[in-house]
């Protein structure tokens, strides 16, 4: 079997067979397939399309084609349980999460993925730590998450292989939108991790990778059935995003905003919102609350008492990072060189954005990659982001841009205007949470 008799069946519309699959995957583990032809059958995906057996085998392949974690003898007294998303703009979601499912008995082995396209990615920013092990030994990932109850973490050289070079060639070749793609790349990292629950957040609108409705509800409807097939509990939420989620843009922002939020400075509602319902999700999946009232109660109490911060600090620590780094994460986390704000040229009610190019701004920025192996500035982004709905004027910015010159600065302040729209009236309030979807 060759590798590029695969890629012409696909190219031509064939349904491909497990064993091509298999050969396939196997191939870009062990480095016989090159880039090129990971792209090539990428962009033939892309293209073509894999109906849900094809999507089934393709992330079967990737699962196994490395180290699979195995909790069944560490000594757990809770289920193993993770979130994922397909990707948004301003969402630090999985950086609150993970704690706070820890703090109500979950333990959260989160394998976390670079920014794609013009998404952020959750790797991305807890690198911006410094100290902080991304990358830890399974050994490391096995103490850290019994003692903190949680480790978020990059997908190591161990867990799901193939899918790191997938992952890495979709982000620089156009091939990043793959429904099929995005199904086996999400659920192959996952299911290496040994989860039992798995609750996902699937984006929707112009800031998504999936745009329509119904798009996204047929991708949670495989990803659902594809975790069900191989005996794991998930449901996916559709979830809005034609708007940046939270206040901050950028990696360190986004940790730092985080901490924030675990300390009850500063919870953006809608942030708050996503969470909550992402996180009572989980809880009700692995029988760690009875419904969603008891959801939210013990989610609440996980995070007036301090003990989702605890589990935050503790995870920090355990990998590397400084031991007082909830205390002050400003002497910690990098800093941009310009900090200053950026105003609309003309008041009124913001009635729309334009997310993605606000994601595809961070690349301008420094913040984003433009190709696989090169490092982000984690200090760049943008923080106070308005909202939609709230009202623009000379004392209210558009968001406050972090910049490390001023030619990226001026670039940036430019997007930003044309990426707001700006109207006369308030525009009535969206969903957050459009529907839930079950295998």
């Amino acid at each position: 079997m060759l590798a590029q008799e695969v890629i012409r069946h696909k190219r031509d519309g064939q349904k491909l067979t497990d064993e091509e699959i298999e050969f396939f995957v196997k191939g870009a583990t062990d480095w016989s397939v090159s880039e090129s032809q990971i792209a090539a059958f990428t962009m033939a995906v892309f293209l073509r399309g894999m109906d849900l057996d094809e999507t089934v085998a393709l992330t079967r392949a990737m699962t196994r084609s490395g180290e699979m974690l195995d909790w069944s003898d560490k000594g757990l007294d809770g289920p193993v349980v993770d979130k994922h998303s397909s990707g948004g703009v301003g969402d630090s979601v999985s950086l609150v999460l993970a704690p706070l499912l820890a703090a109500c008995g979950g333990y959260v082995p989160m394998i976390a993925g670079r920014g794609l396209g013009h998404t952020g990615g959750t790797f991305d920013k807890i690198e911006s730590i410094p100290g902080y092990a991304a990358m830890p030994s399974s050994e490391r990932l096995y103490a850290v998450t019994r003692d903190a109850g949680c480790a978020i973490i990059g997908q190591t050289g161990d867990l799901a292989p193939a899918d790191k070079r997938f992952y890495a060639i979709r982000d620089v070749s156009g091939t990043v939108e793959s429904m099929p793609l995005i199904a086996s790349s999400i659920l192959s990292k996952k299911l290496s991790a040994g989860l039992q629950a798995l609750v996902m957040d699937l984006k929707c609108g112009n800031g998504a990778f999936m745009t329509d409705l119904d798009e996204a509800r047929t991708l949670a409807r495989t990803m659902t059935a594809v975790a069900k097939g191989a005996g794991v509990r998930a449901e996916a939420l559709l979830t809005d995003m034609n708007q940046v989620l939270g206040d901050c843009v950028g990696n360190a922002l986004e940790v730092a905003a985080a901490v924030s939020y675990l300390k009850g400075e500063r919870r953006n509602p809608r942030l708050h919102e996503l969470t909550m319902a992402l996180c009572g999700k989980a809880l009700i999946l692995t029988g760690l609350a009875a419904d969603d009232a008891d959801a939210r109660a013990k989610l609440e109490r996980a995070l007036d008492s301090g003990e989702a911060l605890e589990r935050f600090a503790k995870m920090v620590a355990g990998l590397g990072g400084p031991a007082d780094f909830t205390d002050k994460p400003s002497e910690y986390l990098p800093a941009a060189a310009i900090v200053r704000p950026v105003f609309a040229e003309r008041t009124g009610f913001v009635t729309a954005m334009d997310t993605r190019k606000i994601g595809e701004t961070m690349i301008v920025l420094g913040g984003q990659r433009k190709n696989f192996d090169q490092r982000p500035d984690y200090a760049v982004g943008f923080t106070d982001f308005i909202k939609v709905g709230e009202e623009i004027s000379a004392d209210r910015p558009i968001a406050v841009v972090h910049a490390e010159s001023e030619d990226a600065f001026a670039q940036a302040e430019q997007r930003l205007r044309s990426a707001v729209s700006i109207g006369d009236e308030r525009p009535a309030a969206g969903l957050i949470v459009y529907e839930t979807v079950t295998a």
